[in-house]
């Protein structure tokens, strides 16, 4: 239990230290290590495909991804925007919002059932048992569809030229 309580004090820092940073760079590293604390949470409930897939697809992929785009971008203050009025309002506003959404969590927290029964809930046996009996046909009509998008962006990127040869 100590263990889920210093990686949880963890997470919530370097939560904190991705938003407070200053350093564009900087913050991206702090949510990548946010994000390792949520692959050690994520194991610790016994949720090894979700621990996988968030240390593949989000610490592998993404976030990467963001740390590229953020040098190549190469920001700096004085190519920065200045805020104007109305987007520091939509910030208070969203803060605001995420202080209500704070408040009901605390006011939940005593009332909330726990799950208690099997120790392989989050395993990726039960996973695929679930996915391919009762959500078979939301499975592949999702995949259809990734399918479709995929086609019509293809085709979308084309140049005009290509298009009407074929």
């Amino acid at each position: 239990m100590t263990v889920f309580y210093l990686v949880a004090f963890l997470s919530i820092f370097f939560a904190l230290m991705t938003i407070f940073t200053k350093n564009p760079v900087h913050s991206v590293l702090y949510l990548v290590v946010t994000f390792f604390t949520f692959t050690i949470h994520y194991v610790l409930l016994n949720a090894q495909f979700l621990a996988v897939v968030n240390f593949i697809v989000y610490m592998g992929a993404i976030m990467v991804l963001f740390l590229f785009v953020l040098m190549l971008l190469n920001l700096n203050k004085d190519t920065e925007p200045t805020k104007s009025a109305l987007v520091k309002i939509m910030g208070v506003v969203a803060g605001m919002c995420l202080i209500v959404t704070f408040v009901g969590v605390f006011k939940s927290m005593g009332t909330a059932d726990t799950v208690e029964g099997t120790q392989d809930i989050g395993l990726v046996s039960n996973l695929g048992k679930v996915l391919f009996d009762e959500f078979l046909l939301p499975f592949e009509l999702s995949s259809v569809l990734l399918l479709v998008a995929m086609v019509g962006a293809v085709l979308l990127a084309k140049k005009d030229k290509e298009i009407s040869k074929v």
